[in-house]
């Protein structure tokens, strides 16, 4: 079977790799995210539909993924910082507080559609200029909503929700997916 995650996100390749093995390709596409809906939720489905979209050859694939994050705080999205800059200011008007980060999920196979989202919560530390501009220094933050990588264990204080989501590819939900679509045979 010919699975495909339309993604360059390393992390979303290994949260794949945890449910069903190494038995997929990635790639990414270009798509436009500049996208905002009135929710983040309804951000984070359009802009994994139009990832969808964005598959070249896409009859070569019996099974696509696509997803997207959105880190969300008092109503102003935080998407992937377009430089060091930005980034620095995200991190700012994150810092002790805390936000809400949505990712969806979307799964084609045969040609029916399956899309789903993941909701978490994440508190940052209180976090200095200096704090900020030393983590940035250390860590690749542009490829990341927010600025900011869970995984790190540096910036962030305390989550609720799935940690997979908050990585970026809420597992939970794409296992719930597979099983609804008779796909319950690729799991691990």
């Amino acid at each position: 079977m010919q699975i495909l995650l339309a993604s360059a996100s390393p992390r979303r390749k290994e949260i794949l790799e945890k449910i069903i093995g190494s038995n997929f390709i990635t790639k990414s596409f270009d798509v436009d995210e500049n996208y905002f809906a009135k929710t983040p939720e309804e951000t984070a489905i359009e802009l994994a539909k139009r990832k969808l979209k964005a598959v070249q050859s896409s009859n070569l694939y019996e099974v696509i993924i696509t997803g997207d994050t959105i880190v969300w705080n008092d109503g102003k999205y935080y998407g992937k910082p377009s430089s060091l800059v930005e980034a620095k200011q995200m991190l700012l008007e994150l810092a002790g507080k805390t936000h809400k980060v949505v990712s969806s999920v979307l799964v084609q196979f045969n040609e029916h559609i399956e899309v789903g989202t993941a909701v978490s919560f994440v508190t940052l530390k209180n976090l200095t200029v200096e704090n900020i501009e030393n983590y940035i220094k250390n860590h690749q933050v542009l490829d990341k909503a927010g600025s900011y990588a869970i995984q790190d264990g540096i910036v962030v204080e305390k989550y609720t929700g799935s940690y997979d989501n908050i990585v970026g590819l809420p597992s939970e939900k794409l296992i719930e997916i597979f099983k609804k679509i008779n796909l319950s045979s690729i799991i691990k």
